[in-house]
């Protein structure tokens, strides 16, 4: 048969993709009576492109759905698309260079939507399918849409029907940038510089000092705390301090929470500077003087510092200090500051009326509910652990943005709250489900203009996955069962999975799947994370065009699960150079198996006996990695098989039956050959699917029946060709034709070049004594002799 010769991935790659898209090659089968392996596929924040990370991540994922189609599963893999919310109304602001907030709110979403559909998913999704991801693609969904949108309104009122969802007014954590509600799982720590104040308060003619970073929040000091068993501060109980820079006292009061080491040992109690002052507030029923704006600036409550940023007032602030001899001490430090992880925003805590679930009372529970998980690897339910042990606040799931999914909800002014009754509802718009208040009799109900946070909505993912089939044979089925995996990026165990966890529990009293698979990061060469901000980002798109998605595959099973990966583009070379070799091997053996026999079964000699039993014992180990996950591994045995078994040594060896005999020996040895080939590209399919599919379609479609190597069998492992004696003759053979290479390198001899006797150590005479032929074509010796030691001559 005539192939190409040389294989390009460039023209080769996207028609693979049309093939597979285009025969529905990975479409799950609702009528199929096989067993089903179910995949919560990760819903990636639509930004425009794909970058490295997914790349990294949604690869590994991806080796688990080949491996299990292989393996005679049903797999459901579907693609959704994580697009409502903050991310989404940025991007089109900066996109379109608008503002949503000087909009009318319905052509924001109508610019929204539209910009989503036609610019931004058709090419985040290309990315995708260019990377050879084997999702279905008939089986998609969007966070925004109709269906998303009900599921996520329905979520809300069961909770709410159940006490879990309320909404009350209280202090949460605000992001001035985007001006907005975030919940505690949306924070991240970031060192900044700051300086740590001893600044003066009066109690009559007594100095008092007291430290802060935070002299801006001075007009908005409501006491002074101590604790009770610090003897310098006790004399000061009942007595009131006055604020500097502001005509007003505060009250000096013990609480245990005051930590005697830090600082002065005394501190101030602001609404609201951090989680303590939250605490105190209502521990001590103190009044809220809120001197920050929810726009980030400062507030009339802060008289001379009002309308000025935070940053901005906090230097005024310490200047006046200063000038009124009122600043005793300062020191420059470097501390860990809550910021916002959407913008790195550092938050403050405002006093709002908001949406929370409530779950704080749950956290026995929730340690309970990691327990019923798989960890794929284990060291990661470590992170779940001390997330639910951290937890300080109930989930805050609305937001003060502009597009997302409405809450379902209409407010009396009596206070009365009234539910839709029909979803998807959009309050703004549709009428109320009652014409009057059943409470006053008002008829004026207005709807909720807040959304619900993107992260309640994408954590019911495996809901909305399985919703996607309602109405088929297979819904209740799917309904009844826990999901088989969740893949996801370690970062976001705290968002995505915590709360898909607690979606799951709260709503149906089940865990959505039952195993979790842990991806790392990848990194930038030197280690960081990559980020613009760094200008360290490496873009996939370009990796691929400039050596393919194969090798970007490749590089991507070059680590245990769960690690960190620093790119380094060597990795892809090395693909590259598998490609290559695949695509060289595969042509030769093609030219010696056209008149291979599938139904014979030839009498096998040494070296044949030799590498199919090294095949099955691979077979055997690459079958118990993919189980457990440990695709590096598998990986890095069926590369060195390939390889250093079957390229360099086997082909090597029966190059003369393949060319020269006729028969038995030679079939034989396409026996081996062809079990072993189609046996190597089925161990590497699930990592490097393009190419392993071009040389199944070259050849091996016929012989096999399957019209894609991806929906073929697994390799079966089978015990009766294991041999264990024929190993070690052949490593034995393998040794020899290695000593009589390294003879002719070093002597600058071309290694067809004959030589007139080889001389094998007597000792290896009864093991080796059938292979002898094979050795005598291999090394071009004329003569084999056996003797004391291995001598070329």
């Amino acid at each position: 048969m005539e192939v190409p010769k040389k294989y390009d991935p460039k023209v080769e790659e996207p028609e693979l993709q049309k093939f597979w898209e285009g025969d529905k090659i990975f479409a799950f089968d609702v009528k199929s009576k096989k067993k089903i392996y179910s995949i919560d596929t990760p819903p990636p924040t639509v930004s425009g492109k794909m970058h490295m990370g997914h790349a990294f991540g949604n690869s590994q994922q991806d080796f688990v759905a080949r491996y299990k189609r292989m393996r005679g599963f049903n797999v459901l893999q579907p693609f959704g698309t994580d697009d409502n919310g903050l991310p989404t109304q940025t991007l089109i602001e900066k996109l379109k260079k608008v503002k949503a907030s000087r909009m009318k709110r319905d052509e924001f979403i109508k610019l929204c939507n539209e910009t989503l559909d036609k610019e931004l998913r058709p090419k985040y999704l290309s990315d995708w399918k260019r990377l050879g991801i084997s999702c279905d693609w008939d089986a998609s969904y969007s966070t925004i849409d109709e269906e998303s949108i009900k599921l996520s309104q329905w979520s809300f009122i069961d909770l709410y029907n159940k006490g879990r969802a309320y909404r009350t007014e209280a202090p949460v954590i605000w992001c001035p940038k985007c001006q907005t509600a975030v919940a505690q799982v949306e924070l991240q720590d970031e060192d900044l510089k700051s300086s740590f104040n001893d600044i003066v308060f009066k109690v009559g003619n007594k100095d008092l000092v007291v430290a802060t970073t935070r002299t801006e929040l001075l007009s908005a000091c409501v006491a002074i705390f101590y604790h009770p068993q610090d003897k310098r501060y006790t004399k000061f109980e009942g007595k009131k301090a006055k604020v500097p820079l502001f005509d007003f006292e505060v009250p000096i009061i013990p609480d245990e929470r005051a930590n005697p080491d830090k600082g002065t040992g005394i501190v101030m109690c602001c609404t609201f500077g951090d989680q303590t002052d939250i605490e105190w507030q209502k521990a001590h029923s103190l009044p809220i003087k809120m001197a920050i704006g929810k726009d980030g600036i400062m507030t009339d409550i802060a008289k001379q510092y009002a309308g000025l940023k935070i940053k901005d007032a906090r230097q005024k602030s310490i200047e006046d200090l200063k000038q009124n001899k009122l600043l005793v001490n300062q020191k420059e430090i470097t501390h860990a500051v809550n910021v916002h992880e959407r913008c790195g925003t550092e938050v403050e805590f405002v006093h709002s009326k908001q949406w929370f679930i409530k779950y704080l009372d749950l956290k026995d529970k929730m340690m309970a509910w990691g327990n019923e998980l798989n960890w794929f690897p284990m060291h990661m339910k470590n992170r779940f652990d001390n997330w639910v042990k951290g937890l300080q606040w109930d989930w805050c799931i609305s937001r003060q943005i502009y597009f997302g999914i409405p809450f379902p909800v209409w407010y009396c002014e009596c206070g009365e709250i009234y539910l839709a009754e029909k979803l998807p509802a959009f309050p703004l718009k549709d009428k109320p489900p009652v014409s009057k208040c059943s409470r006053c009799g008002s008829k004026n109900l207005e709807g909720e203009k807040d959304i619900i946070n993107t992260w309640a909505t994408s954590s019911l993912t495996p809901q909305i996955v399985k919703n996607i089939f309602k109405g088929t044979e297979i819904y209740d089925k799917l309904v009844k069962s826990p999901m088989d995996l969740r893949p996801q990026g370690h970062d976001i165990i705290s968002f995505w999975l915590f709360n898909t966890v607690i979606k799951s529990k709260l709503h149906l009293d089940q865990k959505p799947w039952n195993d979790c698979f842990i991806n790392g990061w990848m990194l930038d060469p030197k280690g960081k994370k990559m980020s613009k901000s760094k200008g360290n980002v490496i873009e996939p798109q370009g990796m691929i065009e400039k050596y393919s998605a194969d090798a970007l595959r490749f590089m991507s099973a070059g680590c245990k699960l769960g690690e960190d990966f620093p790119f380094q583009e060597k990795d892809l070379v090395t693909g590259v150079k598998m490609t290559n070799k695949i695509w060289n091997a595969s042509k030769f053996s093609f030219m010696h198996l056209e008149d291979f026999d599938i139904k014979a079964k030839p009498k096998l000699e040494l070296m044949d006996k030799w590498i199919l039993s090294k095949l099955h014992k691979l077979i055997d180990q690459c079958t118990d990695s993919f189980e457990s996950h440990d695709f590096a591994k598998a990986k890095a045995e069926a590369e060195k098989f390939f390889y250093q078994i079957l390229c360099d040594q086997y082909l090597e060896v029966v190059k003369d039956r393949l060319y020269n005999k006729k028969g038995k020996e030679k079939h034989a040895a396409q026996f081996a050959l062809y079990n072993s080939l189609l046996s190597s590209l089925k161990l590497l399919a699930s990592i490097m699917p393009f190419i392993t599919e071009k040389v199944y379609k070259l050849f091996f479609e016929a012989f096999e029946g399957e019209k894609s190597i991806h929906i073929s069998e697994w390799p079966k492992f089978e015990k009766k060709f294991i041999d264990n004696d024929s190993e070690e003759a052949g490593d034995v053979v393998v040794e020899v034709i290695n000593a009589v290479r390294k003879y002719k390198s070093d002597n600058k001899m071309s290694l067809k070049e004959e030589i007139n006797k080889l001389t094998i150590p007597n000792k290896f005479e009864s093991l080796i004594s059938t292979a002898l032929d094979d050795i005598k074509a291999t090394t071009r010796a004329n003569e084999i002799v056996f003797g004391k030691e291995v001598n070329i001559g």
